[in-house]
């Protein structure tokens, strides 16, 4: 296939707007030189500082893709100099109204060429501030310059008619001293205007012509504005953005490319005075860049149609800025709308091809025009993927694939391995012949009888060791995460078919998981090289200017200030990092998978401190969807530890910060809770009306996915269940069972197998019941399932207690076995149960006798029963306060008797009767 064509050159300069000059303006107050110390006008060093650390985040920021009117800019010198600020504005005032002449221009940058350092620079006076050429500030100065140097005399004279209205615009908001000044600026708009009329070309040609003879003449060098060589004027070039053709001097000259007229309020309100300045292209990409983390970010939350309309004005504005096709696609992803999502990806890479924001190293053939075909067919794999449609995903992925091998683009290759690998790691596949193909070389070089999950292995080393290759180390944590989420899910097997076979326990190991997590950490310290100034940079600009008051308090300020505000200080400075979002995402996504493997594993503790540590630590850099999962373990914690009231009330923050969507994971959790808390009360009608919710959200209609099928299936044979229709739930949890070994859902069927066991139980069919709940221990043992492996033990025990009196004591010992993880790690539910069992086993052993050893049962039932009534478990704590009266009755106690068979008898209108107490749930569905 033939590489897509390389996209037109840019021709757009620097354009040197009204905003430029002041910022130019107080460069030069920041390096008048000192008659005192410290310099003159400054009162102290700080101040001094102070005023150049805001020209710096004035040049860096990216908060608006238009430059700041003259009045932002003085409400910004108040704040930012405090007594300092208004000689401040009154000098910028006055030295703007004093520019009402081409030739005070050319003196006023004539005199700005002193402050910067070099081999030519002129004698300076004293403790006068000399800018690096090479810093930031100098640069700008330096591109400032050369702009004006190239500027036609037309083009001056326009630039000279900006500033007469750009000081006119503040009129309204300014002090009466300010006031005065600019009426005087006014004046000569006038006389601008004048210059604007003229007969330029003879005026120009027969002045300039005659000013570089008599220089020639004195043997002084010609102006840098005149003849500005190509070498030097290509430092001006930026990739500016495009101004509107219909602007009136769109065609004359770069410098006159960034005036566009006002789109309208969405972007700023109308001048009614000038033009509108688009900032550097630096800053308005950075400003991009800053909106599509926030998409990501902020997921479906983030406002569709409103941002839809500023990107509309955007494009208006700059039809040559591409990125906005790029951000039009993301916001359509993350709001699920797949026809414009997919449209504009194809406008982006068709009018871009792709050259814009990718992370990859040079590729090998050293072509320009590859790897735009390929990145493309990794965003739309990528489409595909959240869109729940793994089979199409696969299919560009692998013609990804094809093509990055045949342009030797390796960064390419590795990245589209990866993503093949979250596509068989999130949906799976039940075979990948057919889909993968034999396109490239690590499927061709395996067995065709290897597993799905052992291809997935071969990818990840293989994407893996690319990466590594290649120095792409945010792609070398992703792939140490993802391979311990396979370490996690899937058993170590031979990939060998043949030969002699070692001893092999088919087990998971814990140890390994550790292991690619602490190497995905790593990454904290190896970000340097692969950080971007635009993102560091811009990002601290940004955020000083936006907290001046905050950063008022911070030690630049002199010391009886910074001794008053010292602790909001400090909260400004640590909220600025200088480590990259993605980086912050990864290790934060590193903390969410440690909650998860502790989960599974069955440690209640170090699963919550590890959700805790991500909210504490990675909440601002963490996208919606990720905080909205951690919010969502959490506040299971408390469900599962602590009841449905606090479950519930911690339930309503989370969806006031989260927004409810459909398939968002706090949609999710709340329906996991009503149904949990609605089988809990025996209201079986609300059990099915969660259930049908929980189908409409894992149907096929909206993608595949999984794990929300899962889910669905479980709790509908589990409200067949509670509903005693034991065929019907043995049948959903049969199916499930299936899909699961078909798409090795190993974990998953861990739990299915232990369903199938109750469902037994219950029905009264215990000898079946038993095969289910070793077959459920086997999985437990094999993937290190501990808390899971003793909630299986404690149904065994169940099942041989209820082949008659005989079993109580292996039954027992089951239990005993099981208690230290139970009580441990074990919810309030789990541990309810364990503690009914046991009592019913001492009540079933021949040998034990109630009138010797009572208190052993009664605190086991007294135990449960609060805990039972804090979850409103109606079934189990009539079970447990029936079992009390009985103890009771046969001690003589016949007040304590009637007290527990009247808790038993209330329970049990409850769980007969829950219409009236459910009104709560009914309303929250």
């Amino acid at each position: 296939m033939a590489s897509p064509p390389q996209p037109p050159p840019m021709t757009n300069a620097f354009a040197l707007t009204p905003h430029k000059v002041s910022a130019c303006l107080l460069l030069q107050t920041y390096a008048l030189p000192a008659q005192t110390t410290p310099p003159f006008p400054f009162s102290s060093v700080s101040q001094h500082n102070r005023l150049g650390l805001y020209l710096l985040a004035l040049t860096k920021s990216y908060d608006d893709i238009l430059e700041p009117k003259l009045e932002e800019l003085l409400n910004q010198l108040k704040e930012i100099s405090g007594s300092l600020g208004h000689w401040l504005i009154d000098h910028l005032t006055s030295r703007l109204s004093s520019l009402s002449a081409p030739d005070d221009l050319f003196s006023f940058f004539t005199e700005m060429r002193g402050i910067l350092g070099g081999l030519d620079s002129v004698v300076m006076e004293d403790n006068q501030v000399i800018l690096d050429p090479n810093s930031n500030l100098g640069l700008f100065l330096r591109r400032c310059i050369l702009a004006f140097n190239l500027l036609s005399f037309e083009g001056l004279c326009h630039l000279l008619t900006n500033i007469g209205s750009y000081c006119k615009e503040a009129m309204s908001s300014c002090m009466p001293y300010e006031t005065r000044l600019l009426d005087e600026s006014s004046n000569d708009l006038e006389t601008l205007s004048e210059y604007e009329n003229m007969d330029l070309e003879n005026f120009m040609f027969g002045k300039v012509n005659e000013e570089i003879e008599a220089r020639k003449q004195a043997s002084e060098r010609v102006p840098f504005h005149l003849h500005g060589p190509k070498a030097l004027s290509g430092l001006v070039e930026d990739i500016e953005v495009v101004a509107d053709p219909s602007s009136k001097h769109g065609d004359k000259c770069g410098e006159t490319s960034a005036y566009v007229h006002p789109p309208g309020n969405e972007l700023r309100d109308v001048d009614p005075y000038g033009e509108i300045f688009l900032r550097t292209n630096w800053q308005v990409q950075g400003y991009l860049m800053e909106q599509a983390d926030a998409i990501e970010k902020h997921d479906s939350s983030f406002s569709l149609n409103s941002f839809e309309l500023v990107l509309r004005q955007i494009k208006k504005l700059a039809p040559e800025l591409h990125r906005v096709h790029f951000l039009r696609y993301l916001n359509s992803l993350y709001h699920d709308d797949y026809f414009a999502a997919l449209d504009n990806l194809h406008r982006y890479f068709d009018y871009s091809a792709g050259a814009e924001g990718f992370d990859s190293a040079p590729s090998s053939s050293g072509s320009n025009s590859s790897g735009r075909y390929e990145i493309g067919l990794i965003y739309l794999g990528m489409m595909h993927l959240h869109f729940g449609h793994p089979k199409q995903a696969l299919q560009v992925l692998t013609e990804a694939v094809r093509f990055s091998q045949q342009q030797s683009n390796e960064s390419c290759l590795a990245y589209t391995l990866a993503a093949i690998c979250n596509v068989l790691s999130e949906f799976g596949c039940s075979s990948s012949a057919g889909v993968l193909g034999t396109s490239f070389s690590p499927i061709t070089s395996m067995d065709t009888s290897l597993s799905v999950g052992q291809q997935l292995f071969v990818l990840l080393r293989e994407s893996l060791k690319r990466a590594e290759s290649l120095k792409l180390k945010r792609l070398v944590a992703s792939n140490h995460l993802a391979l311990a989420k396979f370490d996690l899910l899937h058993v170590q097997r031979p990939l060998l078919s043949f030969g002699p076979k070692a001893s092999m326990k088919l087990r998971t190991f814990p140890i390994n998981v550790c292991k690619e997590l602490r190497l995905c950490s790593h990454l904290i310290s190896e970000f340097g090289s692969e950080s971007s100034t635009m993102t560091t940079d811009g990002v601290f600009s940004t955020t000083w200017l936006n907290n001046l008051p905050k950063s008022m308090d911070s030690p630049l300020l002199p010391q009886e200030n910074a001794h008053r505000n010292n602790c909001d200080a400090h909260r400004f400075f640590t909220q600025l990092s200088s480590v990259p979002k993605s980086v912050l995402q990864l290790l934060g996504s590193s903390y969410i998978m440690r909650s998860t493997a502790w989960e599974m594993y069955g440690s209640a503790p170090l699963a919550r401190i590890n959700s805790l540590v991500y909210a504490t630590c990675f909440a601002d850099a963490s996208s919606s969807s990720d905080a909205a999962s951690v919010h969502a373990k959490l506040i299971q914690h408390l469900a599962v530890f602590r009841g449905y009231k606090e479950a519930f009330a911690a339930l309503k923050v989370a969806e006031e910060k989260f927004l409810t969507v459909s398939k968002s994971v706090i949609l999710l959790l709340k329906l996991q809770l009503l149904h949990e808390c609605a089988l809990h009360r025996g209201n079986l009608k609300l059990a099915q009306q969660v259930c049908d919710e929980l189908g409409v959200l894992a149907s096929s209609v909206s993608g595949v996915d999984k794990d929300l099928k899962t889910e669905a299936s479980l709790r509908h044979a589990r409200t067949l269940l509670a509903a005693n229709q034991f065929s019907q739930a043995a049948s959903v949890a049969h199916s499930l069972f299936c899909m699961c070994y078909k798409f090795n859902m190993q974990v998953q069927n861990a739990t299915v197998l232990l369903l199938l066991a109750e469902i037994h139980k219950k029905s009264g069919n215990a000898v079946l019941g038993l095969p289910y709940a070793l077959a459920s221990l086997s999985f437990c043992q094999s993937f290190n399932l501990d808390l899971l492996k003793a909630s299986a033990t404690l149904t065994l025990a169940e099942l041989w207690l209820s082949l008659g009196s005989n079993h109580a004591k292996r039954a027992l010992a089951l239990i005993h076995g099981a208690l230290p993880m139970i009580l441990g790690h074990g919810g309030l539910e789990l541990q309810a149960r364990a503690q009914i069992t046991e009592a019913k086993c001492y009540l079933s052993d021949p040998c034990y006798s109630v009138f010797e050893d009572s208190e052993v049962v009664l605190d086991l039932l007294r135990q449960a029963s609060d805990e039972l009534q804090v979850l409103e478990y109606h079934e189990l704590a009539a079970e447990a306060f029936y079992l009390m009266a009985h103890v009771f009755d046969k001690l003589g106690q016949l007040e304590r008797r009637e007290q527990a068979a009247a808790s038993f008898k209330e329970h049990v209108m409850a769980l007969e009767n829950p219409q009236d107490e459910d009104d709560s749930l009914l309303n929250m569905l």
